[in-house]
């Protein structure tokens, strides 16, 4: 058996990834300005309780990446105990480094506006009550360090200036650090939900027209076996006029072609059959749908045109991808059916099938609109063949676009993903 995944993360797992990344960069900065106060300015430090305070909180980090691994949500609670031991360290640190008279001492404001950008409430003040009672603390107990008061870096310019300098840097880069990386979790999240909900809405949509489908497919069989029925009488009528028996032979044709479909319709609507498409080769399939599609359509003249490269690329498809298709090819027969262009071409990753015809093109009053809605690009059409081609697409992670040919016409472009040769 497979291990275990871990979960995704989780808004508040990333902001634990977060304030890991700034908790490794805050103390590396610490130890690195202690041991050069001590080494190069001579700081009076007890550096044993100093250098444990800085490990400390070295493992807390590394204890937080292995447990950032493990398949368990974090809560804010737990959240909350990683903001307040960040508390419990600086004061530490800052008892045995001058209290408040360090200049670092504002780096308080780092954890609580994290706590204020991540947490509730109530926790974002109970980490502002700790922070303000540790920096009232460290006013009245501390650990003088007399190098931070009166020593002099250059003119006029003091060392407690300095470090206060330095902290205003650090805590302006850490904070924008959080506060746009969680701005840009939650940008992303709203445009997550955002899609989640359009394809929400256009599954209503598409189960709508599948519930109205299945209930004129079932109506249609009466009508058409009565137009069989009668089309046969009308042929043996007609055995004296060639002409109007071969018009009879090509309504008889397309009733049974209509029949023929109506019949594959319910059949594919198995859900099992649905659920596993078949991998089939791109030029192959695609040379079969153009050829069942010139039998409903005999008035179009075409031309099929396959990249000629090593290397055919494999397609996942199924019964609702070959009728998206035929609508997109009738589409643009309906448009003109003269001199339509297919071809196939393919990269690494994907399938890309164009479909270019010599009607007058699409209104760029309705382009952004297509596939989206319910819009025709046709003056009796209802735009349900492409609202349900782009929908069934879509489901099979590629996409559809429709642009106007720089020489006229429409040119109707499909994207859809290769498959992976090594995919069994």
């Amino acid at each position: 058996m497979h291990p275990a995944l871990p979960l995704p993360l989780s808004t508040p797992n990333r902001n634990l990834v977060r304030l890991t990344i700034v908790r490794g960069i805050t103390w590396t900065g610490f130890l690195a300005a202690i041991i050069f106060g001590i080494e190069v300015i001579g700081f009076q430090l007890r550096v044993v309780p100093v250098i444990c305070v800085i490990v400390a909180m070295g493992l807390i980090n590394v204890a937080t990446w292995w447990r950032l691994g493990r398949p368990r949500a974090v809560t804010d609670t737990e959240y909350l105990f990683h903001l307040l031991a960040d508390v419990a360290g600086l004061t530490l640190l800052f008892y045995f480094t001058g209290g408040s008279t360090n200049p670092f001492i504002t780096y308080y404001l780092v954890p609580i506006t994290i706590a204020a950008a991540t947490l509730p409430w109530r926790f974002a003040w109970l980490i502002a009550s700790a922070s303000m009672a540790g920096y009232t603390f460290l006013m009245l107990f501390f650990e003088p360090v007399p190098q931070l008061s009166h020593g002099i870096i250059v003119g006029s310019i003091s060392l407690h200036v300095l470090g206060m300098w330095l902290n205003f840097g650090l805590s302006a880069g850490l904070v924008t650090f959080f506060i746009y990386k969680m701005a840009h979790a939650l940008r992303r999240r709203d445009q997550t939900l955002s899609r989640t909900r359009e394809a929400a809405l256009r599954n209503e949509q598409v189960l709508a027209v599948a519930t109205q489908a299945a209930g004129t497919a079932h109506e249609l069989g009466t009508p058409l076996s009565t137009m069989a029925v009668l089309l046969k009488e009308m042929r043996e009528d007609a055995q004296d006029d060639p002409q109007l028996g071969a018009d009879i032979d090509l309504l008889r044709q397309q009733v049974d072609i209509c029949k023929s479909r109506l019949q594959h319709l319910v059949a594919n609507a198995d859900r099992r059959r649905l659920a596993e498409p078949e991998r089939r080769p791109a030029g192959e399939w695609l040379a079969q749908v153009v050829q069942r599609w010139l039998v409903l359509r005999p008035d179009v003249s075409h031309r099929l045109e396959i990249a000629e490269r090593r290397g055919m690329p494999t397609l996942a498809v199924d019964a609702t991808l070959e009728q998206a298709l035929m609508n997109l090819l009738n589409n643009a027969a309906d448009a003109n059916p003269e001199h339509i262009a297919v071809s196939l071409d393919w990269d690494t990753d994907e399938v890309i099938i164009d479909i270019r015809d010599h009607g007058p093109g699409v209104a760029m009053s309705i382009a952004d609109q297509l596939g989206d809605t319910f819009v025709s690009t046709k003056s009796k059409g209802m735009g349900i063949g492409l609202f349900l081609t782009h929908a069934t697409i879509n489901r099979l992670g590629g996409g559809v676009s429709l642009y106007n040919h720089e020489e006229g016409g429409t040119l109707t472009e499909v994207k859809l993903p290769r498959l992976d040769t090594s995919q069994g």
